[in-house]
C-alpha cells in the first residue's frame, strides 16, 4: 500500500477528512492523494499558496511573522496546517513549504523543507535537510508530508 493509500485509510478508519497548503510542493500532496481510487470520500482539497502574501491572505499565515521570518518556518508550516484545515473544512491539515532551489530563500538553504501536520489532537511540525535536485527535495517533501500525516493520524497501536 503506498502511503497515499495508507493515510487515506487511517483518516477513513478514523471518520475524518484532509485538506493541504502547498507552497514548495505545489500540489503535488494533494495530487498524490487524489490518484488513490476513492480518494473523494476523504479529500477535501488543497491550497497551493506559492507566493508568501497569499499564505497570509488565503491560509491566514500571521502577516507579521512572513514579514519576520519569511516564508521558511517551523511556524508558517504549523500555520499554514490550521490554514488548510479552516478553508477545505478538514479534520486534518497537511501543510508543505521550503526550498527546492535553485537558490536558497529567507535565508534557509536549498533543501530546507518544513512539513506541518495539523488534526484535531493537535499540530507537529517537522524540519527537513534534503538534497538532491529540485525535483528531488519536491518528491521526497511530498513524501515526508504523506509519512507525517499517516504518524499524525494513525491510532495508537494502529
Amino acid at each position: 500500500m503506498t502511503d497515499a493509500a495508507a493515510l487515506l485509510a487511517a483518516l477513513h478508519s478514523r471518520g475524518w477528512t484532509v485538506g493541504t497548503a502547498e507552497s514548495l510542493t505545489g500540489g503535488l500532496v494533494v495530487a498524490r492523494l487524489v490518484d488513490v481510487p476513492g480518494a473523494s470520500a476523504t479529500v477535501r482539497g488543497g491550497v497551493v499558496a506559492y507566493a508568501t502574501d497569499l499564505k497570509a491572505s488565503v491560509l491566514g499565515v500571521d502577516a507579521g511573522l512572513l514579514a519576520r521570518v519569511g516564508a521558511v518556518d517551523s511556524e508558517v508550516a504549523r500555520q499554514m496546517a490550521l490554514g488548510a484545515r479552516r478553508v477545505t473544512g478538514a479534520d486534518v491539515g497537511l501543510a508543505t513549504t521550503g526550498v527546492a532551489g535553485p537558490d536558497p530563500q529567507d535565508g534557509q538553504p536549498v533543501g530546507t523543507v518544513f512539513v506541518a501536520v495539523s488534526t484535531p489532537e493537535g499540530a507537529t511540525v517537522t524540519q527537513l535537510a534534503l538534497t538532491g535536485t529540485r525535483a528531488q527535495i519536491r518528491t521526497a517533501a511530498v513524501d515526508a508530508a504523506l509519512e507525517a500525516g499517516l504518524g499524525a493520524v494513525r491510532p495508537a497501536g494502529g
